[in-house]
């Protein structure tokens, strides 16, 4: 019996680190993560830019709240609608809403993020609205987009956003943009995705299978990835994420 509880804790230890190695990539992810160089793109930019969340915080199509140890605030909310296109078993939302009004009074909280989020949402004008309402006026809002990557979360995946038009759409709505980053160099991001092709259509559906094959096939393309990045010439005009900082 003994035996059977220390291989279960085993067990799930050792999904706790390989769930956080897909979002918050250290060394490690290199042999274990399909996704290495984009996930490791947002999670520096998003690393980067936390100190501009302050007080209270709402973390918009929150999910697992894969970054919540990243953000030194006073309140960490997490709000999501509920998805057919994910399971919310490990979901950590405080709030679900309607996909139309978030549940919270006007300039409730001091600072808003949203990562991965955008991209899914059909009705960005009256989100756009919604997520500035509830921001308090100098609050601050940092946002991750994808501008390169396939499909997912289907059917509810609805647009990709460049660099000016993401720039565009929080001017429209009234924001003041302090800083604005792209992720992922030319080459990276063509390796990245033929790297996902692999992984998504190749490899067998068996979560075990996919982790042996990852070690196996795809950490020597992160690795040479890494070697080569350093040594091609830079070039961002195909990339992968944006990662912005607005005030309203």
């Amino acid at each position: 019996m003994i035996t059977i509880i220390i291989h279960m804790l085993f067990i799930d230890y050792c999904k706790a680190i390989f769930r956080k190695q897909q979002f918050m990539p250290t060394w490690i992810s290199i042999f274990v993560n399909s996704n290495y160089f984009v996930r490791k793109g947002i999670y520096h930019g998003i690393q980067k830019n936390s100190h501009f969340m302050k007080g209270k915080m709402l973390d918009f199509g929150c999910g697992i709240k894969p970054y919540q140890s990243l953000f030194q605030v006073e309140q960490y909310i997490g709000v999501d609608i509920e998805n057919k296109g994910h399971s919310n078993d490990i979901s950590k939302v405080d709030f679900f809403y309607d996909g139309h009004t978030l549940p919270f009074a006007d300039n409730s909280f001091d600072s808003v993020f949203t990562s991965e989020v955008l991209t899914h949402i059909f009705n960005i004008d009256e989100i756009m609205l919604e997520l500035y309402r509830v921001l308090k006026p100098g609050g601050c809002i940092l946002v991750t987009v994808p501008f390169v990557w396939y499909e997912n979360e289907t059917p509810n995946d609805s647009v990709r956003y460049t660099f000016f038009g993401v720039k565009y759409l929080f001017e429209k709505y009234g924001f003041r943009i302090e800083k604005i980053n792209k992720s992922g160099s030319f080459f990276l991001t063509a390796l990245q995705m033929m790297i996902a092709f692999l992984y998504t259509h190749l490899f067998p559906r068996k979560v075990w299978l996919k982790i042996i094959l990852t070690f196996i096939f795809i950490s020597p393309l992160n690795i040479l990835g890494i070697i080569f990045s350093k040594l091609l010439p830079k070039n961002n005009e195909f990339y992968q994420n944006i990662i912005l900082i607005a005030k309203k």
